[in-house]
């Protein structure tokens, strides 16, 4: 009586039947591309969320800083660039930024040929010691920025814009002008 189980293929003939079978190869190319493919997908989303950040952190600049240029801020006399900060910056201050990341710096000069931008990263870490709040007179040359620490979650993944430690961009938005004449 004859055996009931099939024969056994030769080795050969198994992994040439193997290498022309095409139905998996869909997903294992697919599962080579895709980790490429959603690294770049999410560097792209969170460039673009950066640079919408920064935006609107430009756009809070240009707001804070007509209340100096209009001598609003003056007639509030407010003492520190925290105390600017916490009573016009922060309420402009959308759900994307947070209020306790943001750090101002105001200072006036006597004309535009003297101002004098600092460099307030040291050795990778954002130093606010230099901050300070002077917004001037009427006429005096006066200088806004503000200082954001926005947090990178895609650094890991080998796409790293950070310039400053702990996956961190620093996000600077600068303000320059003449203060009107007000009384």
């Amino acid at each position: 009586m004859p055996s009931l189980a099939a024969p056994m293929p030769p080795a050969k003939s198994f992994f040439r039947r193997f290498g022309r079978n095409r139905r998996g190869s869909a997903a294992v190319e697919f599962a080579l591309v895709a980790p490429l493919f959603f690294a770049l997908l999410f560097a792209i989303i969170e460039t673009g969320i950066m640079f919408f950040a920064s935006q609107v952190l430009e756009t809070v600049t240009q707001e804070s800083a007509r209340q100096i240029l209009t001598g609003q801020a003056q007639g509030a006399n407010y003492q520190s660039w925290s105390n600017f900060r916490d009573n016009v910056v922060c309420p402009q201050i959308p759900a994307l930024l947070t209020c306790a990341n943001i750090s101002v710096d105001v200072e006036s000069y006597p004309a535009f040929s003297n101002v004098v931008l600092t460099n307030h990263v040291n050795n990778g870490n954002f130093d606010p010691s230099g901050l300070g709040y002077n917004p001037g007179g009427p006429g005096s040359t006066v200088v806004v920025q503000l200082f954001y620490q926005w947090p990178l979650i895609v650094t890991g993944l080998g796409y790293n814009i950070s310039n400053l430690n702990g996956h961190q961009r620093l996000l600077i938005a600068t303000a320059a002008f003449q203060n009107e004449p007000y009384q």
